[in-house]
């Protein structure tokens, strides 16, 4: 797979944000192919497109790109319950895939901006489905885009996660031990540049869910997290011109009755023409959304199954293996969530 040129916008981003130096790239490539050559223990895709995502994400520090790539094929070994098995037409994934759990917007704001994923956190059944499918999901659409989409390399991801009428019992499947792996995976693992973390239409119970999934972020992270709040109208109009408020929230934009939730708050921060009409934009319904990523998956099934071969043996790690107590320590201490 040779390299994809980029357009003028994204390759002066990739130099200011980055450090990308176009005649550097080659050298680069070359010599994370040649340290992969003598990880016994590590079998990697070796595509140039592919191991260029990492050094993207890395800044091109050559130590950080070795360290990024031996924890995500780490992952592969000691977590497969989320990294492998990934068949998009097995039938939980289907199921999971026509709900639209994870839908990335199909549209971006602008030639360098972040694209933004919806992460629609209610829309399954806690009785049929489990996190780690949902999971899997998430895991699949970041490595097709780390595959064939720059400007998300580049530009970075914005997650909404969006929580309108969560259930305890929904809450209760996204456990600590379960955050605690997903949230090691994308911080230690992936090279994306998650850029923010929007909480929309969140439930009453909110804090307690955030404090657990809080102690598993990094500084750096948490400092991303914009949480859209219904009720707090002086922090609504810090960030969202009057005009657009609704009038119960201190603003001149009409009765709340007129939007949905707190849709307003959310449009500020993301393009109207980008978002799907259920969530008060211009981009057209979501099922289309769905439906275009369903199809998007399902095409990468045969690329899904030749991946299954690509992760570590740790029986030939030099020094001691890496076991999932190294990784995300010892399961038994992960505090339980109290909703009371």
């Amino acid at each position: 797979m040779s390299i994809r040129p980029l357009s003028k916008e994204l390759a002066a981003k990739a130099k200011k944000e980055l450090g990308e130096d176009p005649k550097r790239v080659q050298d680069d490539i070359a010599y994370i192919k040649d340290w992969l050559k003598q990880q016994k223990h590590i079998k990697a895709r070796t595509e140039e497109q592919w191991l260029l995502a990492f050094l993207r994400g890395c800044k091109f520090s050559l130590e950080r790109t070795k360290e990024k790539l031996d924890t995500y094929y780490t992952m592969r070994s000691i977590i497969p319950e989320y990294l492998s098995n990934r068949d998009p037409f097995s039938p939980a994934l289907q199921e999971l895939l026509k709900l639209g759990v994870f839908v990335p917007l199909t549209k971006y704001g602008g030639p360098t901006d972040p694209m933004y994923m919806i992460f629609r956190t209610t829309v399954f059944d806690p009785a049929k489905h489990s996190a780690i499918d949902i999971f899997k999901i998430n895991l699949i659409i970041n490595d097709i885009l780390l595959y064939e989409d720059d400007q998300m390399v580049i530009g970075g991801i914005c997650v909404v996660n969006d929580m309108n009428n969560m259930t305890t019992s929904q809450m209760m499947c996204y456990s600590p031990s379960v955050m605690k792996k997903v949230m090691t995976c994308f911080e230690q693992g992936y090279p994306t540049r998650p850029k923010e973390i929007h909480f929309y239409r969140i439930p009453s119970f909110f804090e307690a869910v955030f404090g657990m999934v809080k102690p598993f972020m990094k500084e750096k992270m948490l400092k991303r997290v914009i949480v859209h709040r219904k009720s707090d109208e002086a922090s609504l109009r810090k960030k969202i011109p009057k005009e657009i408020l609704p009038t119960e929230y201190g603003g001149d934009a009409g009765p709340i009755q007129d939007m949905i939730g707190d849709e307003a708050s959310l449009r500020k921060k993301i393009p109207k023409e980008i978002l799907p009409t259920e969530y008060g934009g211009d981009a057209g319904p979501i099922q289309d959304m769905i439906d275009h990523w369903k199809k998007k998956i399902e095409s990468y099934s045969e690329w899904f199954k030749e991946d299954e071969q690509y992760k570590t043996d740790e029986t030939l790690r030099p020094g001691k293996p890496k076991t999932s107590g190294d990784m995300f320590g010892i399961e038994g201490s992960f505090r339980k969530l109290n909703l009371d």
